[in-house]
């Protein structure tokens, strides 16, 4: 595809992209022959149609089904987070949310004490998190004019896989961050047994089923993407092995195969195999 939106390593790196066995409607996933990188061979105009779906007043909301789980997950991640900080439960920690969306982490986060604000570029979704009592600036991190060194700590949970020059973003929160804060990245782990199962079909993969999705992550790419932005990798877990998705196979097969991705998920988290990953980027 000549009209591509990414034709080079998102990390840096600077080698050729070679074609992998991972097949998707705009073309096999290509992997960076340095860093293991994995990126779209997305066109830019679909890349940018697919973002539309991210500019809602619902957003990025969990479901009422799913709310709990994401409660849960966040308030383990702000207990690590002030762990490292070394700030007891009464101190109040002061994070940005890089992609806020309509704010419901940032929502999890003041339920756990931590003051809170975020950047959402996009507008319908930045202005509902306003709505809900957020001070949350409508644009890029770049935009935001963040003065230097503001913050203890900023997330970007589920955003680097959107971006074409994620760099770019990494080394704006070194900026805005104080003298040995934490970013927090969570994205999906292209070197997971998921992948290795499933390939092409993990959802993940499919921007018409996750908008905006260009760029896969490893272990070893995030962590050079870290070093090169002034960060390192201080702490990086993963979880959940998945072998099907529910609509690709008959309940039967899906709730077996579901039992035995659990199963793997036990060695998966010591050997970073799981599809999940959460890193905790510190400032150096």
């Amino acid at each position: 595809m000549t009209d591509r939106l990414i034709t080079s390593c998102p990390v840096g790196c600077g080698k050729d992209l070679i074609e992998t066995d991972v097949g998707l409607p705009e073309g096999k996933l290509l992997r960076c022959a340095a860093c293991g990188q994995l990126v779209s061979q997305i066109s830019e105009s679909d890349y940018i149609a697919s973002m539309g779906e991210f500019d809602s007043a619902t957003g990025t909301l969990p479901t009422a089904s799913s709310q709990g789980r994401h409660d849960s997950r966040a308030a383990r991640m702000f207990t690590h987070l002030r762990e490292m900080l070394r700030m007891g439960e009464g101190a109040r920690i002061r994070l940005l949310d890089i992609g806020c969306s309509t704010g419901a982490l940032m929502m999890t986060a003041r339920r756990c004490g931590i003051d809170v604000e975020g950047v959402e570029p996009a507008r319908r979704a930045a202005l509902a998190a306003q709505a809900a009592g957020f001070k949350v600036f409508p644009g890029t991190l770049a935009e935001a004019g963040v003065p230097y060194a503001s913050f203890h700590a900023a997330t970007l949970i589920e955003v680097i896989e959107h971006l074409r020059e994620p760099g770019d973003v990494l080394r704006e929160a070194w900026r805005i961050l104080e003298a040995q804060g934490v970013l927090i990245v969570g994205t999906g782990n292209a070197a997971s047994w998921t992948v290795t199962f499933m390939k092409g079909g993990w959802d993940y993969f499919q921007v018409n089923r996750h908008g905006g999705h260009i760029s896969f992550f490893t272990p070893q790419s995030l962590g050079l993407l870290a070093a090169r932005c002034g960060f390192r990798v201080e702490r990086l877990e993963t979880r959940h092995v998945r072998l099907v998705e529910s609509y690709q196979a008959s309940p039967v097969v899906y709730r077996g195969l579901k039992v035995l991705g659990e199963v793997l998920n036990v060695p998966a988290r010591l050997l970073n195999r799981g599809h999940d990953m959460l890193a905790f980027l510190r400032k150096v």
